[in-house]
């Protein structure tokens, strides 16, 4: 099994990547937060996961998937392991959100959040949780929760508010009691939100 990859990138895109090392091109699939993390990049070391396709009853073929961080692969590696869960859903949803922001979710039991991600729907949300709850908490090693998935966006849309001239006090309570349902709204959704009702 390959566990890395190190060489050099020959072809990048927000869905997948060419890395050449020892004269030998890999695909790499990878997702958003990855990409965001390598675009600039001309060389680059990906942790990396192959996973076996299956056409019906014969084996299809593998794909490659690369990450920049060993935690988005772990945590790759958990998603897929749900029932259920494939690895394009997994990559959909590490593209979606930080590895940390699905782990708070999936240890808080946020239902919203996991299911606004394209392709969760409620069973497997409540499935998600319910598998991996207690493997992330033991994983992330934290006693305390890790900051929610909102607090970035949330954190980006008062910027951008104090920026068109609001009070940072008027601004924050709004935003406040738009990200008070647990989900987590684009920023530009949240800022047009914000400014009907401030």
């Amino acid at each position: 099994m390959i566990a890395y990859l190190s060489g050099k990138i020959t072809f990048k895109s927000p869905t997948h990547i060419f890395v050449e090392t020892g004269g030998i091109g890999y695909l790499l699939k990878i997702s958003l937060h990855t990409y965001e993390r390598v675009q600039h990049l001309e060389q680059c070391t990906l942790h990396t996961q192959m996973v076996v396709r299956n056409d019906g009853q014969n084996l299809a073929g593998f794909d490659l998937y690369g990450f920049y961080e060993e935690a988005e692969k772990e945590l790759f590696e958990k998603l897929i392991s749900v029932s259920g869960v494939g690895a394009a859903t997994a990559r959909m949803m590490l593209s979606s959100y930080k590895a940390d922001e699905i782990k708070q979710a999936i240890a808080t039991e946020n239902e919203v959040l996991i299911q606004s991600i394209k392709g969760i729907g409620p069973k497997s949300a409540k499935r998600i949780i319910l598998e991996l709850k207690d493997k992330v908490g033991k994983a992330s090693g934290d006693a305390h929760l890790l900051p929610s998935a909102n607090n970035k966006v949330k954190d980006e849309a008062l910027s951008a508010l104090l920026a068109l001239g609001f009070s940072k006090p008027a601004a924050d309570k709004v935003l406040t009691r738009l990200t008070a349902s647990g989900s987590a709204p684009s920023v530009e959704v949240l800022i047009k939100e914000a400014l009907k009702l401030l």
